[in-house]
């Protein structure tokens, strides 16, 4: 369950900095400080999916929890790459307003 809202959070992280920092009246490169914070949400939403995932391998009984760990764990690894191709693309906006100045 966890894994699943982590997931979901570490989604929308990121847009909601970028509303956020267009509404305040910032830069967009502002919103860059959400980044982090997506990385870790979404790697948490995989760590805890796992978690999930291996205690309902032990477990005596069937339970339909595994769709929710495999959700979380598709959520988390969108958030990540989310996360990775944001930091991508600021590092590269960066490089090259170095190099044009």
């Amino acid at each position: 369950m966890f894994s699943l809202v982590l997931g979901v959070l570490s989604l929308a992280t990121l847009p909601l900095a970028v509303v956020v920092a267009r509404w305040r009246g910032y830069e967009l490169i502002d919103a860059a400080v959400a980044i982090p914070v997506t990385l870790v949400l979404g790697t948490g939403a995989i760590l805890l999916a796992r978690r999930s995932r291996r205690r309902l391998q032990r477990a005596v009984l069937p339970t339909s929890r595994g769709r929710t760990a495999r959700a979380g764990r598709a959520l988390g690894i969108a958030g990540t790459l989310l996360g990775v191709t944001a930091g991508l693309a600021v590092g590269i906006s960066l490089v090259l307003e170095s190099v044009a100045e």
